[in-house]
């Protein structure tokens, strides 16, 4: 028991001490960071939250436009990769094979290699500096990772219970919504989260989507973030961003944590 417990304190140790390190950073002077001393208790300041939050536009409204632009991308998925599940699990057995595969062909192919066509459909339509056009592409992109989870989730339920509602006389939005939405809940809220940090965590579509100051993305904002010259490298200001980006991401995991354990398991336990 003893030797489990060191284990586990070893490993908690190994994932939180990069977070901690960022968060005893962001509190340290600059003074303290150049010198190479690392006195956190006497040399701390909050002078790099100051500047963060005192720039312009102020560092709230990246926030805020990853939160809207990730909050948009995650319910558009969801909306639209349910039904689509659902219309997975109802095809033909001979063909759901095949259909599976080029799926998951979609959910490995890199993104990145997506980049040019995807630039060049932005200036055919004119969607430049806009979340919603932006949200377009990430649902896309997101889309076949979310089939996966979501049509192997309804392909656990019993087949009885669709028959027995259609029986009932229910229609499919309502099947859809009174009786596999609520059995699929742990698996919905892991594949918004992965929908979520993709979406949170995406940096070179909203590089060259997005121009304006306004309406950049955390990812693109943080890769902003300079010194007085370009030997000076603001490792205070970087932390305190890092701490300040990642209060959301916290938030929404420990919310929605007992579904997405649920989920976690369940998967684990049908493999």
């Amino acid at each position: 028991m003893r030797r489990h417990s060191a284990w586990i304190v070893l490993l908690l140790i190994w994932s939180l001490a990069p977070m901690l390190w960022q968060l005893l950073t962001s509190f340290t002077t600059s003074a303290a960071l150049v010198d190479g001393s690392i006195p956190f208790l006497q040399r701390w300041t909050l002078n790099h939250y100051r500047e963060l939050l005192s720039s312009n536009p102020p560092f709230w409204r990246y926030l805020a436009n990853s939160s809207m632009l990730a909050a948009m991308s995650t319910v558009l998925t969801t909306l639209l990769a349910i039904p689509a599940a659902y219309a997975l699990t109802k095809i033909p057995k001979q063909w759901r094979q095949p259909v599976r595969f080029v799926v998951i062909a979609a959910a490995l192919f890199p993104y990145v290699l997506l980049f040019l066509a995807l630039l060049e459909l932005a200036r055919q339509f004119h969607l430049g500096n806009s979340l919603l056009a932006l949200a377009l592409p990430y649902s896309a992109l997101q889309m076949p990772l979310a089939l996966l989870l979501l049509t192997a989730a309804i392909e656990g339920l019993p087949v009885d219970l669709d028959d027995a509602a259609r029986l009932e006389g229910l229609s499919l939005r309502q099947r859809l919504r009174w009786v596999m939405l609520p059995l699929i809940a742990p698996a919905t809220a892991s594949t918004a989260i992965l929908v979520f940090l993709f979406a949170w965590n995406e940096y070179p579509i909203a590089l060259t989507w997005l121009s304006r100051s306004d309406l950049l993305t955390l990812p693109v904002a943080m890769a902003r973030i300079a010194g007085s010259s370009i030997y000076s490298v603001p490792y205070g200001a970087y932390a305190a961003a890092t701490v300040l980006g990642a209060i959301p991401l916290l938030v929404l995991v420990l919310l929605f944590q007992r579904q997405i354990v649920r989920g976690l398991t369940n998967g684990a336990i049908k493999g």
